[in-house]
């Protein structure tokens, strides 16, 4: 899942060599995946009224559904 968000991010923003990408596991099984991008692509990555990102989280929440498991997806500044 990592891998897919990292490529879907690289693709949005200008400053692809300052993505960061991370998945931490959470204690109630579900898993956070960390974005982190340049503070001048954040903008890029939420979109116009959040779009893109609840776009993201929604990607997310369908692989997860299809793994069995909760993805949860978060831009960390």
């Amino acid at each position: 899942m990592r891998e897919a968000i990292e490529m879907i991010v690289k693709g949005l923003v200008d400053d692809s060599e300052n993505v960061d990408v991370r998945e931490v596991e959470q204690r109630n099984g579900a898993t956070l995946i960390e974005v982190r991008v340049a503070q001048t692509d954040v903008g890029k990555i939420i979109g116009k009224q959040g779009k893109t990102i609840r776009a993201l989280r929604s990607l997310v929440r369908i692989a997860g559904t299809k793994q069995n498991r909760r993805y949860l997806l978060e831009i960390v500044e």
